[in-house]
C-alpha cells in the first residue's frame, strides 16, 4: 500500500512537473514566458477554465510530429491569438482574436503543418507586428 502512495505521488509530482515548465520565447523584438504543454491530457485542456492571461505569457503546444493540429476555443473565458509554428520556427499560420464558444466549436485548422501552436493574448500578433514568416526564437 506504501508503495502505492508513493507511486501516485511521484506520478503527480511528474505531472505538475511538466505542466509548470515555462520557456522563454521571441518573436520579432518580443519575448513572452510561455508555460509549456507536451502531454495530451494538457495539451487538451490548454487555457480552458483560467481566468485571465498577461500580455507577457502564454501557452506553448509541443508536439511529436508535424500536423495540422486544429484547435477550438470552448471553455475559454477570454480570447486568444493562436500561433502555429513549424519545425524550424516560422510561424506558418495564425488565427487572430478568437473569442469563446460553447458548443458546438468551430474547429481552427492552420493552412500547413506545425510542430508547436502559441496561444496568446487577443491582439498579441496585431499589437506587435508579427505574420506568418515571422521567425520564433525558443
Amino acid at each position: 500500500m506504501k508503495r502505492i502512495a508513493v507511486l501516485v505521488s511521484l506520478v503527480f509530482f511528474v505531472a505538475y512537473s511538466w505542466a509548470s515548465e515555462k520557456k522563454k520565447i521571441c518573436v520579432q523584438n518580443t519575448c513572452i514566458v510561455a508555460e509549456v504543454v507536451r502531454s495530451g491530457a494538457l495539451q487538451q485542456q490548454g487555457l480552458s477554465g483560467r481566468e485571465t492571461l498577461s500580455d507577457t505569457e502564454g501557452m506553448l503546444f509541443v508536439f511529436a510530429q508535424e500536423a495540422r493540429y486544429s484547435f477550438w476555443m470552448k471553455g475559454m473565458k477570454f480570447s486568444l491569438d493562436i500561433i502555429w509554428i513549424a519545425h524550424d520556427g516560422t510561424i506558418v499560420d495564425i488565427k487572430e482574436q478568437q473569442r469563446p464558444c460553447e458548443a458546438p466549436c468551430e474547429s481552427l485548422v492552420p493552412a500547413k503543418k506545425a510542430l508547436y501552436v502559441l496561444e496568446v493574448t487577443a491582439g498579441f500578433a496585431e499589437r506587435h507586428n508579427i505574420t506568418v514568416g515571422s521567425k520564433v526564437r525558443f
